[in-house]
């Protein structure tokens, strides 16, 4: 960015015009944010990207031309990507926007308050404390009652495959997600992710006990302590892994 502004300027990209509308009416009321640009086509969007400077850009995902996850991945190879907010009425396409690195994914009807924790997430990444992506991390999208949340993969202990979806285990919760476990076990195997088991991965980050007993192997990740069963066949490579880890 140029240099500080008194508040944020977003830019808004619907194609239908009573969408654009409110979204654009509801993000100036918003004490956060000092401009509100709109525009109903993803050509629009770049030509006042070439010509301004944004700090976000609430973005629909059903638009004639290209789409706006199409748009997202155009933005995506910007020298400095703009931080993307997909505003849709599908719930469908979360994984996609997870892929894209975006800051939120918010359901139409916008409900004010909603809107207000994603304009906080695109103002935590013009201040330089984005959540979406510190030292490799990311926000995982993930349904809560209708509404999609992120939750940090560094809070993740473990992973369990349900067939085509995965249930992603941190803390206190558990979130089930469509993405298959084999495609976690590539995306997430650079921050740590390993294979225990055919059904689990596990964070080593997370892995608090390895115990031996009668010949089995199993880990204790999390806090209190959740223990998981490792497979003969991965034992070998998970103790070697974490010796690794914990080598000086």
């Amino acid at each position: 960015m140029s240099g500080p502004r008194a508040g944020l300027r977003v830019l808004v990209t619907d194609d239908e015009r009573p969408a654009l509308d409110e979204l654009a009416f509801l993000l100036a009321e918003d004490p956060r944010v000092a401009e509100v640009l709109t525009c109903d086509s993803a050509t629009e969007t770049l030509r006042i990207l070439q010509e301004l400077e944004v700090d976000a850009v609430f973005l629909d995902i059903q638009m004639p031309g290209l789409t706006g996850l199409e748009l997202g991945q155009v933005l995506g190879r910007f020298r400095t990507p703009p931080p993307i907010v997909f505003v849709t009425a599908h719930e469908g396409h979360a994984v996609e926007a997870f892929e894209l690195r975006a800051v939120d994914y918010v359901l139409k009807p916008v409900r004010s308050d909603r809107l207000a924790e994603a304009v906080r997430r695109v103002a935590g990444v013009v201040e330089g404390v984005a959540e979406r992506a510190v030292d490799g991390d990311l926000q995982v999208p993930v349904e809560l009652g209708g509404v999609t949340r992120f939750v940090r993969r560094s809070e993740i202990s473990h992973v369990e495959a349900h067939g085509d979806y995965a249930r992603l285990h941190t803390g206190d919760a558990s979130h089930l997600v469509r993405i298959p476990l084999s495609q976690l076990e590539e995306e997430w195997g650079p921050a740590g992710f390993v294979r225990i088991h055919r059904s689990l991965l596990v964070s080593l980050a997370h892995v608090a006990e390895v115990r031996m007993e009668g010949g089995r192997c199993s880990v204790v990740v999390g806090a209190p302590g959740t223990e998981l069963g490792v497979s003969r066949r991965h034992t070998r490579e998970l103790r070697e892994l974490l010796l690794h880890r914990a080598a000086p």
